[in-house]
Parts: C-alpha cells; structure tokens; sequence
C-alpha cells in the first residue's frame, strides 16, 4: 500500500493518537466493544483473544488523521511502508496460536516479528506471560515505545533489531508471531522455538498463514491456515 509522505512526517512526529479531543469518543469502552462484537460474528475467535482487543485502544496507534477508522476492521498506514493490521488478523493468528498450545492457560513466552506501531504486541501481551517484540525500522521501534509508554505494559520488551534474526536473548519460544511475510520461514526463528512451540508466519509467494509445531528437535509439523497478505519481512536495521 503506498504510504503518503504526510502520514509518514507525522506517525514519527507525533507520536499516538491519544492526544485526540476526549469528543471524539475514542475512548469509549463502547466504541472497542462494538469492534470485538462484529469480530465475534465471525464466529469460532478464542474469548481470551476478544477479550485482549476489547482492552487495547487501537486509536492509540494510528494517525490521528486516521483515528476515525481505528475500530474498523481494516488494516491502517503507519509510515514506513508498513501498517497496522486489521483486528481480525491479529486475532486470526493469536487464536490458532492458542488452540495449538491447549490446555495451557496462555501464550507463555511470545516472539513477536515486526512491532510496527506496536498494536498487536499490546494485544498479544494480553495473553502471553512475557512478549518480545522485534522491529527494524528504528522510527518505527521509536513510534511503538511512544505508543505503548501510556498504556504501562510490564511484560512487553520492545527489541530494535533485525527480525530474521529472531530475538536469541529471549529464546526460548513458547510461540513466534510474524506480522511479516518471508518467501522461507527463517532457520534462526526454528532453533529459537520451545519443543512444544508454535510458529504462526505467512510464507511464500503467494503467500500462505502456516502455523508450526515443533514436536521434537527434528520433527516440525505444518498446517495451512489460509491465504494471507503481509508486508513483506526484510533484513537489516534502518
């Protein structure tokens, strides 16, 4: 999606969107409540997850030019080339990422690629014990510390960093989310997930959500979630 130079200048600039006027009405458990329900409509999303987005202000993390479209279910511009991603991908992998680690209680460790501006480590931080997001783009890294500075998320470490490389201090892994597509799924995220774990990445051209299980040191089992349409994941800091 092309990203304008004006959205760019101020997601860094600015910081987020809570300096809205309060008459917005943004703030309103309402307005999030009505976001979780349509999503619920959809049918089959763990209550857990619901419940993890109906807590996050996703206003919070978008241009306040944008902020009228925060609790639609449409993926955003932040700057960079990158965005934010609908609602319901974010619940779509937290989900599968759930079911799969059943009947453990929550997430466990987390390794989440791509922080963006931040939103879905907020959410993941929900329902994980602790979360390790990556971001190279150190703008980015920047806008999402701003980002979640309000919101006092003690479980959440946001890494500046190259995501291919996954996170080796925090390894390892309960699960690793990527918010961003690899032609292949990278070795580094393999070796740094728990026997036991789960790995939800789209992969490919086309591109394809895949969720992995790592049943032993050698053993990795593979299921195809659905068609998927990610940013690409690229390496190296900028």
């Amino acid at each position: 999606m092309p990203i304008s130079r004006a959205v760019q200048a101020r997601s860094a600039a600015q910081g987020p969107s809570r300096c809205l006027p309060r008459q917005a009405g943004l703030d309103s458990d309402a307005v999030r409540r009505g976001m979780v329900d349509k999503l619920r409509q959809f049918g089959g999303f763990d209550e857990r997850v619901l419940q993890a987005l109906q807590e996050v202000p996703r206003h919070h993390f978008v241009d306040p030019g944008l902020a009228a479209q925060a609790y639609l279910d449409n993926a955003l511009p932040i700057g960079y080339e990158q965005t934010i991603s609908k609602p319901s991908v974010v619940a779509r992998g937290l989900d599968a990422a759930l079911r799969a680690l059943a009947p453990r209680a929550n997430l466990g460790k987390v390794l989440d690629i791509g922080t963006g501006c931040g939103y879905a480590a907020a959410v993941t931080a929900r329902i994980a014990t602790e979360v390790y997001s990556v971001e190279r783009i150190r703008a980015l890294h920047d806008l999402a510390r701003n980002n979640l500075r309000a919101l006092r998320v003690p479980n959440l470490r946001l890494i500046l960093g190259d995501g291919m490389l996954g996170c080796p201090q925090g390894a390892p892994f309960d699960a690793i989310v990527s918010g961003a597509a690899a032609l292949t799924l990278p070795q580094a995220w393999l070796d740094q997930l728990a026997v036991g774990g789960v790995l939800i990445a789209p992969i490919g051209d086309p591109q394809q959500l895949l969720l992995y299980r790592k049943r032993s040191a050698t053993k990795l089992d593979v299921l195809p979630l659905e068609g998927a349409r990610f940013v690409p994941l690229k390496s190296g800091l900028t």
